[in-house]
């Protein structure tokens, strides 16, 4: 079976999180797509695949987020080198319109209390959306 969709997670490298720390900022990240969701205010059935938005501009990711759901769950990490980087890809993404969820770290146990984005989501979606984003990155 071709996979059509996926989710890329783009780390900060230049922050040298240990793997444990990595970890748990990729599976933020992994899963900020369903927990941002539902704060602007569509909800997911996954059992009925049931997509009700409430939100015109997710609309377009329906078809991408149910085949993803439905099938490969597939997810590619990669990295960056600075914050700067991650912010611009976030950029690019919102002008492709492609979901983007930048997770930021609250800095209790290892940022010395300061707020540090750590990882980037993107989609999921269809792989030639995010391919265009990310085909200069290389794996994390």
């Amino acid at each position: 079976m071709e996979v059509k969709t996926k989710q890329v997670i783009v780390v900060r490298r230049d922050l040298k999180m240990k793997h444990g720390k990595m970890a748990a900022q990729v599976a933020h990240a992994a899963m900020s797509f369903l927990t941002h969701a539902g704060r602007v205010g569509w909800q997911a059935d996954m059992l009925n695949d049931v997509f009700m938005n409430d939100v015109g501009s997710i609309d377009q990711h329906n078809d991408a987020i149910r085949d993803w759901l439905n099938n490969s769950f597939t997810k590619v990490v990669l990295g960056v080198d600075s914050e700067e980087e991650l912010r611009e890809l976030l950029l690019k993404a919102e002008e492709s319109c492609v979901m983007a969820h930048l997770v930021i770290d609250n800095g209790r146990t290892v940022f010395n209390n300061v707020k540090t984005p750590t990882c980037l989501a993107l989609g999921p979606d269809w792989n030639e959306n995010l391919d265009e984003l990310v085909e200069h990155l290389k794996l994390y």
